[in-house]
């Protein structure tokens, strides 16, 4: 019999810090596989930067290894440095983009920072203390779960069995904020059993007195001697308890700096560390408390972790929403345009965000007439995009009719008005063109066309009307045109030219009617083409705050 093929080891978890230009660092895990990072929204990581390319990069599995691969981009990318077209990852590799002032990403097999905590609890034990370094690594153990499994109680319950092996107590409790007081979240015993909240016989009021005077991260110890300072059935004494030891879980936050800072306020912190002990002192040795308080740090920084990543979460469901819009809104868009005969179209539609208030459409109305029209919905997001397909499904039931354009617009400006009660209106050309070469439009409020002529000549074609869904009154006038062989209608939102580059330049009007009449000979589809890299070129480590939409339409007959 032929052998088994070897089974390929399981990739481990791994994740990319993700540190912005604003100096913020965010971790994102990765799945699934392929992982594309890129400046289109679609990509599994959307990097806000225009020197960054639409699609840059793909982090792939291969037998047991990550690999990076290059998907072409224009600046490259760069793993320590050096510019790769393929790499295998390696923990702790640096990821840059070939610019300056960019997104850089740290890539990470779990666990990096359990590592570091070890080295840095190695080097305080020594003597009797060390043999708790195992059951320190216990807690190691557990927290590689938390980064695999998400498991935040896990990495906690070991926080308390750790601290209770440090200091020889008998019960630790973790107690964390909320809208009331403090609830005990982790109870253990030294065997390490799990223990009833019930069991914490001092008042949770005592301990929560204890954690408001605290402004620092030492560990606190009580003695009989400190029983006067409660009422006796709340003392130490009362409860035969031979010491107690607390610490504060404070709030930690990332700084830009890449340093952990922490709040020194009772308002800053988000739980405590109890441990207490019938039968012998606890140990507050030196090397002891800075254990202690090595443990209460990462505690701490599991808590903000476990939030941060809960924030992460949600944020990941809606961008997978927003991917889903965007994908049925590109749906949405004409699967194909024509190419050949009398009348030839090239058009896109690139949303600022996840989705987007612009759209444009090409529809066959017979054999001798086309129709088009290019929509920009007032504002951004998922209420502009909603809107923008509703228009798009109210245009595709206009023109199965055969009413004259003005009174089109007109329905469709008190349909728009009726369903957002003037909340929102949309700029609108629309227009239609026959194979006799006369051409008929309207403008609602848009960017004025283009009509280019093929040996330069250019025009603009405007009627002034208002937005449709902005006023009940407004009417709407139509304008007529004659075209000649060969010429293009060039129709555009006006998020192209208000696409800023780095000094903080537009993209502006004169700059798109010089690039027309420079390129006035090129097809539809490759005038389509070549504006949409010259504005990316433009673009470059400037600002694109709007969609933008292009449609190119041709005469040729």
């Amino acid at each position: 019999m032929p052998e088994a093929p070897e089974t390929a080891r399981e990739l481990p978890r791994a994740a990319l810090f993700v540190l912005n230009p604003s100096g913020n660092r965010t971790r994102v895990a990765l799945a699934p596989l392929p992982f594309l990072i890129g400046r289109n929204a679609d990509n599994h990581l959307v990097l806000r930067d225009n020197r960054v390319s639409r699609s840059h990069l793909q982090i792939l599995a291969e037998d047991d290894h990550y690999v990076l691969e290059d998907l072409n981009s224009r600046h490259g990318t760069w793993v320590n440095g050096v510019r790769v077209a393929r790499h295998l990852l390696r923990n702790s590799d640096r990821i840059d983009f070939g610019v300056q002032e960019s997104y850089q990403l740290t890539f990470t097999v779990d666990p990096g920072e359990i590592n570091r905590l070890m080295d840095r609890i190695s080097t305080s034990l020594s003597g009797e203390r060390a043999n708790h370094l195992a059951k320190l690594r216990s807690l190691m153990e557990v927290a590689r779960a938390l980064q695999n499994s998400l498991s935040t109680q896990e990495v906690l319950t070991a926080v308390v069995d750790a601290s209770l092996a440090v200091t020889a107590c008998e019960r630790g409790f973790l107690l964390l904020r909320n809208d009331t007081g403090l609830e005990v979240s982790v109870a253990r015993d030294k065997d390490g059993r799990p223990l009833e909240a019930d069991e914490l016989r001092v008042p949770t009021s005592v301990i929560n007195s204890a954690l408001n005077s605290r402004r620092d991260l030492l560990s606190m110890s009580f003695d009989p001697a400190a029983a006067q300072s409660f009422k006796p059935s709340q003392s130490i004494a009362a409860l035969e308890l031979r010491s107690v030891v607390c610490l504060p879980l404070v709030r930690v936050r990332s700084g830009s700096n890449e340093e952990t800072r922490m709040g020194t306020t009772a308002d800053a912190t988000v739980g405590m560390l109890y441990l207490d002990s019938r039968t012998e002192p606890a140990d507050l040795s030196p090397g002891s408390r800075e254990l202690l308080q090595t443990l209460a740090i990462e505690a701490s920084t599991i808590l903000e972790n476990a939030r941060l990543m809960d924030e992460q979460r949600v944020k990941q469901r809606l961008e997978s929403e927003l991917r889903v819009a965007r994908e049925i809104q590109q749906g949405l868009l004409p699967v194909a345009l024509p190419s050949e005969g009398w009348f030839r179209a090239a058009g896109s539609s690139l949303p600022a965000m996840h989705v987007g208030g612009d759209y444009f459409d090409v529809r066959q109305l017979g054999p001798s007439e086309w129709a088009a029209v290019v929509a920009d919905v007032s504002g951004k997001g998922v209420s502009s995009a909603l809107l923008a397909s509703l228009l798009q499904g109210a245009f595709l039931m206009a023109s199965a009719e055969s009413s004259s354009i003005e009174s089109m617009l007109q329905r469709l400006n008190l349909f728009l008005l009726d369903r957002t009660r003037g909340e929102k209106y949309a700029t609108v050309f629309y227009c239609r063109l026959n194979s006799a070469g006369w051409l008929s439009y309207a403008n609602a409020g848009h960017c004025p066309p283009y009509l280019l002529s093929s040996v330069g000549g250019i025009r603009k074609l405007d009627t002034q009307n208002f937005p449709v869904g902005m006023l009940e009154e407004a009417v709407f006038d139509k304008a007529d045109v004659q075209l000649a062989p060969g010429d293009k209608l060039v129709l555009y939102s006006d998020g192209l030219t208000e696409t800023e580059n780095a000094q903080g330049e537009f993209f502006d009007t004169r700059r798109l009617q010089a690039f027309l009449l420079e390129h006035a000979a090129l097809s539809a589809a490759e005038l389509h083409s070549s504006l949409l890299a010259s504005l990316d070129r433009f673009s470059e480590g400037g600002v694109v705050r709007d969609d933008v939409t292009l449609l190119v339409l041709e005469y040729a007959p």
